[in-house]
């Protein structure tokens, strides 16, 4: 899995716009999920913060929900610590720069947003969700984005297409051609479901789809 350490984290952001259709409509309609149903005083857990991004769109939109921002790039996590000092967040937001574990049933939420497909199902998929799941108090939401496996054999080039007109160099296509055959692992809608029915979630409810890239939101299961 990859770290995103100095020049990466330090570009990410700029990079990632012309990676995945949509990511910004992704984060709205996440944002938006989150406000209808969480309370006032919602802790959040966000896995593979990075730098900040769902982050500063949700502390935004409600001042009492309380974060703990978690990547295991200690650079991706300083550029969001920037960002929540800037907009005078940072004292809602904790930090943590290590590997999610299992623990107690404390979040209201968990979103896990473009960081799954770096894990291959080896068994690191599976130990990622159920320590998501065990975060979550009984019923609360985990939103989880995804690069899946094309439902076509065409999909993947357009996506590059569409990388392209997002202003993607003729370079960077080349790279994410190999990333998306060497680099990713993607999952299809059949497996994704029977790894979160093992982790203790329900049935998957799609809310966003973009060509490769697709959203959903399951509830904690007892």
């Amino acid at each position: 899995m990859p770290t995103f350490q100095a020049e990466e984290a330090v570009h990410y952001d700029n990079r990632i716009t012309r990676l995945v259709p949509g990511y910004e409509l992704l984060h709205q309609l996440t944002t938006a999920q989150l406000q209808v149903l969480l309370p006032e005083q919602a802790q959040i857990l966000v896995v593979g913060a990075g730098t900040g991004k769902e982050l500063m769109m949700l502390a935004s939109q409600q001042p009492q929900w309380q974060f703990v921002a978690q990547d295991i790039s200690a650079d991706m996590l300083a550029i969001a610590h920037q960002a929540a000092v800037a907009a005078k967040v940072d004292d809602r937001i904790t930090f943590l720069p290590t590997p999610l574990v299992r623990g107690q049933r404390q979040y209201d939420a968990v979103l896990c947003l473009l960081v799954l497909h770096f894990l291959p199902d080896n068994g690191d998929k599976a130990d990622l969700l159920a320590a998501m799941a065990s975060q979550l108090k009984v019923g609360g939401q985990l939103f989880l984005a995804d690069l899946m496996a094309p439902h076509s054999g065409f999909e993947r080039e357009a996506q590059l297409t569409v990388c392209k007109t997002l202003g993607l160099s003729d370079v960077g296509v080349e790279r994410m051609r190999h990333n998306l055959t060497h680099e990713f692992y993607p999952l299809d809608n059949m497996r994704l479901a029977e790894l979160l029915d093992n982790a203790g979630f329900d049935t998957a409810k799609p809310y966003f789809q973009a060509l490769g890239f697709a959203a959903i939101t399951s509830r904690a299961l007892p």
